[in-house]
Parts: C-alpha cells; sequence; structure tokens
C-alpha cells in the first residue's frame, strides 16, 4: 500500500505496508561518474508524471472550494492513544492529518510522489540513493523549523521503536543523513529497489524536540506536536477527538494542498458498533459515512431525508486495485497447515447464495489479490511468468503450472450439495474421518477452531459459513470481540480464523514482504497475520520489488498472485469497484473524484462547507 492513511477501521487499520528483503549480493551503490542525476518536483515509480513543477492543483480538487465550517465523521469501539506509529493501543482517528510527509501523493495517478515538505529532490537514474531539499519555511506547530535533523530523527525513531512495518518496508535504506540544515540524504544497500526512492517520501517527519525526552513506544494521549493541516484542539478519551485548522499551516499554499483541507474544524465522535452508528448519522449527529455494508447501503436509509434529498446516498466508482478480503487461515495452528483441508473448506463458502441473499448482488467474486487491476493472473501463466515461476517448480503446488485458479461456484439456491460433495472427497482422500458429526484428522485431532469478528454486521454473513461447515463435521464457533481486543488479538497472531483485508496499490513493492514474507511471519504487528513461511513466495516478493518497469511488475505480480492463490491460504469473499456514500447535503464537491481513492479516504478533504446549502438544510429539518 502506497498511501499510508490513518482511519478508526480496524480491518483497514491492520491492513497497511510491509515486509522483509532476503540478502542480496552487494551491489555498488555509488553510481557511475557519468550516470545522471535526476533533479525534480516530483518521482514516479514507471512512466510518466501527470503534473508539471508549476501545476496550480490536482485535478481532483476545486478552485470553488472555500475555508470554512466544521466536518462531523465517526469512528466505531474507542481510542486510546494519540500515536498511530507504534504497535500498542489503539490510535484515535485521522491523527494523519497532524503530520506532514517529505512528499504525497497524487490520488490520479498509479503512483507518483510530490514533493511537500520536500522543495525539490535529486537522484541517480539507478535510484541508489535520493536527496530531499527541504523547504526553509517549513515550520511545525509551535513554530520551530523542520529540519534535515528532524527527518533522521524520525527515520530512526521508526525503525527502533515504530511498528514492525517500518523495519520491514524500509530494510534496503543503509543509512540516512543531515547534509545540512535543510538537506537529507538516504543512501540504499543496492540499486535493486527501484520503489525505495518513492516510499521513503512516506516517512513522517516528527519533531525532534518534542520526541527526544519522550517514551516513544509507550501508548499516551498527550496531545503531539506536528506540521500538518491540523492541530488536535480537544480530546474526549475514547469518545471523540477534534481537529483544529492551522491557520497558519506553513504549505496551505502549496500545489499540492491547494483547495484541500477547508474546513475549520473535523470532529470525530466513537460509537459502540456499526448500527449505533448508522443510527447517528440518520439523526444528523454526524455528516459522512462510507458505507461498507450491502445490507445497510440496500435497507438502512429507506428514510425522509433521504427521500427529501438532505441525506444523500451516493456511488462513486474507482479503478483502484481492490486487494483482496478473505477468511484468512492462522497456519500458526497445526490444523491449518493441510491445504486438503483449507482446499476442501472453500467449497463450504456459497457466495453466490450470499450475494443474491445477503448482499442485494452488489458485489463481485474475488479471484485474485491483485482483484480489478491489471496485476491480477488468470488462466495459465505465460512465457514471462514461467520465467520466475519454473526455478521454484520444486517449493510450489504444481497446479500453478498446469491448471487455472478458480472458484467453487453454485446455483445460489442455498443447497450446496454439489460443493459439500467436492470437499467430502478431498477430506477423504487427505483421512479425515467424522465420528458422531466431528471430523478428525489422521492424528485424531478434531477440527473445532474459532472465527474472530469486529463487526456484528459480520455474523449473519458468517453463520451460514459455520452452518455449511457442520455438514461436513467441522465445529466452527463464532467469537465477537471489541475493537481494541481485536486489534490486540490480531496484532498477536491469537486468532484461528479471521476476515482480513489486504489493500493493494497500483505498484506493489516493499509492502508485500509485510504481507508474505517468512521473517514477517514470525513478526507481531506484522502484516503477515496468515503466518505465511515460504521460501518461493519469498523470492517472487523479490521479483514484484526489483522489477525494473511496468511490464517487469505486471509479470511479477501476476506469478505472485498464482503462488499466493494455489497454496489456499484464505477463501476470497467480494469486491466492489465503487464507493458507497452517505452525507448531509451541506458541502461543495469537486466535478472529478479522485479515481484511485478507493475507500474515498483522500477525497473528503477536497470537499468545503457551503453555508447556503446548510442553510437550506437547517431549514428543511426544521420544516420536517
Amino acid at each position: 500500500m502506497k498511501n499510508i492513511v490513518f482511519i478508526s477501521l480496524p480491518a483497514l487499520l491492520i491492513s497497511f505496508i510491509t515486509l522483509l528483503f532476503s540478502l542480496h549480493s552487494q551491489a555498488n551503490t555509488s553510481p557511475k561518474a557519468d550516470q545522471e542525476i535526476i533533479k525534480s518536483h516530483a518521482i514516479s515509480m514507471h512512466g510518466s508524471i501527470k503534473y508539471p513543477a508549476n501545476f496550480e492543483r490536482f485535478d481532483y480538487t476545486s478552485a470553488k472550494a472555500k475555508k470554512g465550517g466544521k466536518l462531523r465523521l465517526h469512528g466505531t469501539g474507542t481510542f486510546d492513544s494519540l500515536n498511530p506509529f507504534i504497535a500498542k493501543g489503539t490510535p484515535a482517528g485521522n491523527t494523519g492529518l497532524l503530520y506532514d510527509t517529505l512528499m504525497v501523493a497524487s490520488l490520479d495517478e498509479p503512483f507518483t510522489k510530490y514533493g511537500l515538505l520536500a522543495k525539490s529532490i535529486e537522484y541517480p537514474k539507478d535510484r541508489s540513493w535520493i536527496i530531499f531539499h527541504l523547504h526553509p519555511e517549513a515550520r511545525f506547530h509551535d513554530d520551530r523549523p523542520v529540519t534535515a535533523d528532524d527527518v533522521v530523527f524520525s527515520f530512526n525513531l521508526l525503525i527502533d521503536q515504530g511498528r514492525p512495518l517500518y523495519k520491514f518496508y524500509y530494510a534496503d535504506v543503509e543509512k540516512v543523513e543531515a547534509l545540512d540544515t535543510h538537506t537529507v540524504k538516504f543512501t540504499f544497500k543496492n540499486n535493486q529497489n527501484a520503489e525505495l526512492a518513492l516510499i521513503i517520501g512516506q516517512v513522517p517527519v516528527l519533531p525532534k524536540h518534542f520526541w527526544q525526552d519522550k517514551e516513544f513506544a509507550k501508548s499516551s494521549l498527550e496531545i503531539p506536536i506536528g506540521s500538518g493541516p491540523y492541530r488536535v484542539a480537544s480530546v474526549d478519551a475514547g469518545r471523540n477527538i477534534t481537529y483544529q485548522r492551522n491557520n497558519n499551516y506553513w504549505a496551505k499554499d502549496l500545489a499540492v494542498n491547494k483547495d484541500q483541507y477547508n474546513f475549520d474544524s473535523i470532529s470525530v465522535d466513537y460509537y459502540r458498533d456499526t448500527n449505533v452508528a448508522i443510527e447517528a448519522l440518520k439523526a444528523n449527529e454526524y455528516d459522512y459515512r462510507w458505507e461498507n455494508s450491502s445490507k445497510s447501503w440496500a435497507t438502512a436509509y429507506d428514510v425522509p431525508s433521504v427521500r427529501n434529498n438532505m441525506l444523500l446516498k451516493n456511488t462513486i466508482p474507482h479503478e483502484a486495485n481492490s486487494g483482496m478480503q478473505a477468511f484468512i487461515f492462522n497456519l500458526r495452528k497445526p490444523m491449518f497447515q493441510d491445504v486438503e483441508l483449507r482446499k476442501a473448506m472453500s467449497y463450504a463458502f456459497d457466495f453466490e447464495w450470499s450475494n443474491q441473499t445477503l448482499f442485494y448482488n452488489i458485489y463481485e467474486r474475488t479471484n485474485s489479490f491483485f482483484v480489478n487491476s491489471e496485476l491480477a493472473s488468470s488462466g495459465l501463466p505465460d512465457e514471462k511468468e514461467l520465467e520466475l515461476l519454473l526455478p521454484l517448480k520444486e517449493q510450489l503446488p504444481s497446479s500453478v503450472f498446469n491448471e487455472a485458479y478458480t472458484l467453487p461456484v453454485t446455483d445460489g439456491s442455498g443447497r450446496n450439495r454439489k460443493g459439500l460433495r467436492t470437499a467430502k472427497k478431498l477430506l477423504d482422500s487427505a483421512g479425515y474421518s467424522i465420528k458422531d458429526n466431528q471430523l478428525y484428522n489422521k492424528q485424531g485431532e478434531a477440527i473445532r477452531f474459532e472465527i474472530l469478528l469486529v463487526s456484528p454486521s459480520f455474523e449473519r454473513i458468517v453463520n451460514p459459513f459455520v452452518k455449511s461447515l457442520e455438514k461436513l463435521g467441522i465445529n466452527a464457533s463464532v467469537r465477537l470481540v471489541d475493537t481494541s481486543q481485536y486489534i490486540n488479538r490480531a496484532r498477536s497472531f491469537d486468532f484461528d480464523m479471521m476476515i482480513h483485508s489486504f489493500g493493494q496499490s497500483e505498484s506493489p513493492g516493499n509492502e508485500q514482504r509485510d504481507f508474505w514474507g517468512t521473517k514477517a511471519a514470525d513478526t507481531e504487528g506484522s502484516s503477515n497475520q496468515i503466518g505465511i513461511k515460504n521460501p518461493a513466495i519469498d523470492q517472487l516478493v523479490e521479483h514484484v520489488i526489483q522489477a525494473d518497469g511496468r511490464q517487469a511488475l505486471v509479470t511479477a505480480t501476476r506469478a505472485l498472485d498464482r503462488a499466493l492463490l494455489h497454496h489456499h491460504f484464505l477463501i476470497p469473499q467480494w469486491y466492489k469497484p465503487s464507493s458507497n456514500i452517505v452525507y448531509w447535503n451541506k458541502f461543495g464537491i469537486p466535478d472529478t473524484a479522485p479515481k484511485y481513492d478507493k475507500y474515498y479516504l483522500g477525497g473528503i478533504f477536497t470537499w468545503w462547507y457551503d453555508e447556503e446549502k446548510a442553510k437550506a438544510l437547517l431549514s428543511n429539518n426544521a420544516a420536517n
């Protein structure tokens, strides 16, 4: 994932970036004497840069935007920390508003970074190092200057005490050094990791003078200092956090921020669960909701305020890689080491019935870890993919080479007899047996496990799956826990099965180590919740990271996709190439939506408070 966004949704919060790097032979990181040094305002992974050095604003913003007003958001559960960079506590939502990074991504390009704290950059053609020239006028909220020393401090602090993802994500950084007050250089261990020059730009820069005498790794509600567009105005622990726009924000007139961050204040109220939150929205307790429940989208908003166009429902198409949402197996549990059991269980999930009966037919089945993109594999591997896969043939399932990956398909009637018969044959062949309606493996161990959930809305989806498993003699129970417990159990891999999302970008890279790599499997807080330890997958991840062009990246990602799919590490669920949002009709909205903003997390900050609409809404509410 290339854009780190701090949000309150646990499944997405956990789904972030990064993993290990196996040792490469040492490449000379010094550029050749005649190697071209590129100086620019931006850097792209592959292809051209859309916006020139003198661009005015991103195309998905609007010159009509005005400053003022209040945006009321919501969170689910609670929070007990204002530090989103550590693997402790439950951080408050939208803390990313406090911090500037060296560079920021545009949301209408696959993967291009533009300078924020960095006024300009320079790097050799082989990308073996990168230098950032900071804006001299950059300031923290206490008016202290942002310096190269702060960048060095922040990077080392995050590597040493931050979440494990930072150590994996930036594993190939050899050193970082301040060349002068406003110039910082990152030198890489080799020149095989082309995206490293871009993702270094994601480093949040923290004030050394604030953090150097504090215990960074301890969860705390102490209000931090940043350099971003908002400050923390108030905190009601676990209930509300309110951000105030920084009128003296040093970067408010930069093109990358123009006509964004328009609200004077942003307030985030927390609700016990999703159902309570939806009722609060309809009662006008907050303003905006990204709706991820098909049932709620179809049934929960049949209210007068929607019919009268006061509360608006809108579907926003996107072109983003939709990644993978699935039931995931925890391979640390011995029973799930058997691929035949995992494969058999996939036949017990009746997607067609679920989509028709529970989802109002709005979803499509996910059949790739990179679905809705050119990166997704299909059919049999082509010649270029085979060049990567054949050397690993002994470590991969034979089906990778001779079978197209397919998922079970039912008639949607709810009588999944064919699928369950296929599952029974797989289990019988693998030596499983049933006694008193309980399935046992060859070692005589009962197949019993728990499905961990954080959202009550998923119970209606999981319960039919549990009943289907019962017909195979598999005893699965459902455990619903609160947000804090869910996050802690996910971080420590304390679960049997859970529903998890692996968010993907248009340009996969270093974060794949954190998702699938061997070292990450043993590192609490990593995103390798499945517990994958496979040298072939490790090598395929490295091919993705080292891809030297867009076509090479597509080939490497498809090869990795095949290896993951044919191991049956999970049971894929569904996706939708659009975002459903619900909001009160008091905002101005740009004509163009950011097409790679899958969860519409950035789009909301291009909106503005429309005073005339707000007055009309108030009058309509009073009349009703």
